[in-house]
């Protein structure tokens, strides 16, 4: 936001939770007052149940984009899922369009069986898929089984990094926000803090009680199995507090973990905003 302020830009979401509409408070989604102060795109327009993919996501970003160059923004593009940006910048192959048939008995059957059942099954016809994905990520092992019912391909075999990035990898600027471990743990406890302070609780309960009968990929927002948890009388609200802040400090680890092997060092790192500002804020000037 501070660059945008500066520059006339718009913030672009790169985030797979923040495309919802629903738990706007668990995903750290910008607050409207945000909005209203900086142009954004891409946040909390999606229905609990509706997939974003990583294509469908490159494709969405090529429209905003194309509004960007018309009214003379700078897209600023931010967010920490690492696939999606590896498929802007063309990392990613393109996938098959998966046919809403087939991706309804994948949903019914992960709804059913559950996650490492199928993850399982993805074992037998694709290992190296599997090997890749965590037994418990239903959402991405029913991606990559539709993949291959669809393609008869097994997902890893689409996995080349050829494919068509919308965004000039040379001509970008890119930036990883690192902070010190101990400074992201203890903002990573003030986050969570804050979300409850601010009505986390009340917000989980308002979804569970119209939830969809399937899809619910928001509920992969950390923090919504545990205060649910609370809700269900399982477990107070001290312990929730401990669960999510672990789980997002494990996150975070996997997230720099994925970032470091991902993104090369074309990639500049900066551990505050102010280092990220002084970093980037002459380039642009030089780019004008």
């Amino acid at each position: 936001m501070e660059i945008a302020g500066r520059t006339g830009g718009m913030v672009i979401n790169v985030d797979s939770l923040q495309v919802y509409r629903d738990m706007p408070i668990l995903t750290a989604r910008p607050t409207g007052e945000d909005e209203a102060a900086i142009p954004h795109a891409l946040y909390g327009y999606l229905a609990a149940d509706e997939l974003m993919s990583a294509g469908r996501f490159t494709r969405e970003v090529s429209s905003v984009l194309d509004d960007c160059r018309r009214g003379g923004l700078l897209p600023i593009l931010c967010g920490g899922t690492g696939l999606y940006f590896s498929s802007l910048l063309g990392r990613l192959d393109e996938m098959p369009e998966i046919p809403q048939a087939i991706r309804t008995a994948w949903r019914g059957r992960l709804e059913r069986e559950g996650a490492e059942a199928l993850h399982a099954e993805l074992g037998r016809i694709d290992p190296v898929a599997a090997g890749r994905i965590m037994p418990r990520d239903g959402q991405r092992v029913v991606r990559a089984l539709e993949v291959f019912e669809t393609s008869g391909k097994p997902l890893s075999a689409h996995q080349k990094g050829s494919g068509t990035g919308i965004i000039d990898a040379a001509g970008a600027l890119k930036l990883v926000l690192a902070p010190e471990r101990e400074l992201l743990h203890a903002r990573i406890e003030a986050r969570f803090d804050q979300m409850l302070a601010v009505g986390a609780l009340a917000e989980v309960q308002d979804y569970l009680a119209r939830r969809p009968e399937t899809g619910r990929h928001v509920e992969k927002a950390i923090g919504c199995a545990e205060l649910g948890a609370v809700l269900a009388g399982n477990a107070s609200i001290e312990e929730a507090r401990e669960r999510a802040v672990v789980r997002t400090r494990q996150y975070a680890k996997r997230q720099e973990t994925w970032f470091r092997r991902q993104f090369g060092e074309d990639w500049l790192r900066a551990a505050s905003v102010e280092e990220a500002l002084a970093l980037v804020m002459p380039k642009l000037a030089e780019q004008d």
